[in-house]
């Protein structure tokens, strides 16, 4: 089993991607990968990131001399553009497929993943999720799907737990929670095992309000309704315009909580939440999947992407990255550029420097779950965001309670 450790740590990347033009069924030609994310639309933002985090992987394995065991073969990144639409990113996935690509990452939205997992799987080739958190996705007993990041009930119960943790290291209670989710089944999910933990952990209390998915332009009176049961944490799970717009209702409504507390929240560990939330962000706590601020060489990574792109490398950007390189594992395993054996060999892929704070490698189990994923704290602090648990990953030390609770 080939451990593919920091190979790409002492490249310096020149413009985008190293590529040959030919297609992936040419043994001669480059190695095509599709990449499937919202590059248009309300989420480009992040989408145009992760994107951008699949071609600088490609590039760095190109320059560091390709997929060796073949001979040195260059990668190529194939991109289409799911408009953050299920339909579009079905058709998008298809039509790299046609195109010759032998493997596919992607693509943020849980709705559009499962649509590009069944494409995947009816075609017979792999599809490494950076970003998608479903469970549902996984559950169909897909062979051909791989997800590197916690799903969205591991994410909903260690969030619990960690909160808890939290209520123990600081010693102020926390009994009451409201929690706020955005409608449909990455939202109900993270939830519902949220509040079945947060039984466990003895709070007492959970109020759930929901949000639309579209048309979301004003938080006020969900949060309102949040502040009615006086709770000591408003818990928040979303992506980033409506996290945003929920940090400052609790803000301009002066609430007296202790914490606003993301789970699986699109907006609150990303680098710039502290400055469109200004005072609103200051103290905002997130528990989520996240690159390792502690790690030389996802720093190193972080640094020449921001100098080539001009943008700072957020996680799910990492978590594009580093899908390129399980598929880069896995051609090296496997010797052959065949989606189903290529398949095989990511199933057995063990990389054990990963680039997200968690311990262990990224394996996967028998589901295509990495069995090691899990999810960190993250706090907004001083206008920008730092680890602040467990201890072995924080950067900076919690302050608890935050905000007007204080």
């Amino acid at each position: 089993m080939k451990k593919l450790v920091g190979v790409l740590t002492a490249v310096a990347v020149m413009g985008a991607a190293a590529c040959g033009s030919s297609s992936g069924s040419d043994d001669s030609g480059s190695i095509k990968i599709g990449s499937v994310h919202p590059t248009t639309g309300a989420l480009a933002g992040v989408g145009g990131l992760m994107n951008d985090g699949a071609a600088l992987a490609v590039a760095d394995i190109n320059a560091a001399g390709g997929i060796s065991s073949l001979e040195g073969r260059q990668l190529e990144l194939v991109s289409g553009d799911s408009q953050g639409k299920a339909e579009v990113g079905q058709s998008e996935a298809q039509r790299l497929i046609d195109d010759g690509a032998v493997a596919l990452v992607g693509t943020y939205q849980s709705d559009v993943t499962q649509n590009v997992a069944s494409v995947a799987e009816r075609s017979r080739v792999p599809l490494v999720i950076d970003v998608a958190v479903d469970d549902k996705i996984l559950d169909q007993g897909y062979q051909y799907s791989f997800r590197m990041q916690p799903n969205a009930s591991s994410m909903g119960t260690d969030g619990a737990k960690a909160l808890a943790a939290i209520e123990q290291q600081t010693g102020q209670s926390i009994d009451k929670v409201s929690y706020l989710h955005i409608e449909g089944s990455f939202g109900d999910s993270v939830f519902n095992a949220f509040e079945a933990e947060a039984a466990n952990q003895g709070i007492s209390s959970v109020q759930e309000i929901t949000y639309p998915a579209t048309n979301f332009s004003d938080a006020t009176t969900q949060v309102r309704e949040a502040a009615v049961s006086n709770p000591d944490v408003i818990v928040a799970t979303g992506y980033f315009p409506d996290g945003l717009l929920i940090a400052k209702a609790v803000q301009q409504l002066n609430l007296k909580v202790k914490g606003v507390y993301g789970i699986a929240n699109g907006a609150f560990d990303d680098s710039s939440f502290p400055a469109a939330a200004g005072a609103a962000g200051e103290g905002v706590l997130s528990a989520n999947y996240h690159f390792d601020a502690t790690s030389e060489r996802t720093n190193e990574i972080r640094g020449r992407f921001q100098q080539q792109f001009g943008r700072p490398m957020e996680t799910a950007a990492m978590l594009s990255y580093q899908a390129v390189e399980v598929i880069a594992a896995g051609l090296e395993d496997g010797k052959d550029t065949d989606p189903e054996a290529l398949r095989d060999a990511i199933s057995g892929v063990s990389i054990e420097d990963p680039l997200l704070a968690f311990n262990g490698p990224i394996e996967f189990d028998e589901t295509g779950q990495n069995k090691n994923a899990t999810v960190i704290v993250m706090q907004v602090r001083d206008g920008a965001v730092a680890q602040v648990f467990p201890e072995e990953f924080a950067t900076e030390a919690i302050e608890f309670p935050v905000g007007a609770g204080q």
